[in-house]
């Protein structure tokens, strides 16, 4: 499995007192997807692994709505922190 440093420093760079935040909880789902994206592309038939990616995304997906709603410039930090794109509906 291939792991992405960048998502290990931003994990670093978050306070530990605030796991409950989007923005942490945003970087965790993020750091999820990346090492089960790389899994996936070695087993291409583990549909397991796919829905559950599916269910991950779709989790940060209503996390990064409710934050662009609340707080649109945390937003636009985050997104261009973690180097996400923004989806069209915003």
């Amino acid at each position: 499995m291939i792991k992405n440093p960048f998502s290990a420093i931003i994990l670093k760079e978050e306070n530990e007192d605030n796991k409950g935040s989007v923005e942490f909880q945003v970087v965790s789902f993020t750091n999820r997807i990346r090492r089960l994206t790389s899994h996936l592309e070695l087993h291409k038939k583990d549909y397991l692994s796919q829905r559950g990616l599916r269910k991950i995304i779709g989790k940060r997906q209503r996390l990064l709505a409710y934050l662009s709603k609340k707080n649109r410039v945390r937003y636009k930090e985050l997104i261009g922190r973690l180097e996400i794109r923004e989806t069209k509906n915003h």
